[in-house]
């Protein structure tokens, strides 16, 4: 009888554990300390008219704590407005002066992710 109970126990266990795996791999759970809820953060409005466009093709991120770790971080970079897609894994950046592609690439390192390709627009 004990040995019924300890492997209901162990099914329960198991079937929230695939349940929240399937939720983080679809980019619906609330890992890497986000609450899985939509959180998204506003760009930020450049002071200057737009001069260049870039698209960075990001690796790495799985929910929308990541996205807006992203966000913060390219938007920390003097110059840069950027919006993030999590559903196509990229950042639109737009910036009022020309900023170097490795001064991007940094700041989303500094977030934990990598970039792995940037397409001028």
């Amino acid at each position: 009888m004990g040995t019924y109970i300890i492997l209901a126990i162990i099914a329960v266990i198991a079937f929230f554990g695939v349940r929240s795996s399937l939720k983080h791999v679809k980019g619906e759970g609330g890992c890497c300390g986000g609450g899985g809820g939509s959180i998204d953060e506003e760009s930020v409005r450049l002071e200057h008219p737009v001069v260049e466009r870039k698209t960075l093709i990001i690796d790495g991120m799985h929910c929308d704590h990541c996205k807006n770790a992203v966000m913060r971080q390219l938007q920390r970079v003097d110059g840069v407005s950027a919006r993030v897609n999590l559903k196509k894994k990229t950042a639109l950046v737009e910036m009022d002066r020309e900023v170097p592609d490795e001064e991007l690439i940094m700041a989303v390192e500094r977030a934990g992710y990598s970039v792995s390709d940037i397409k001028k627009m």
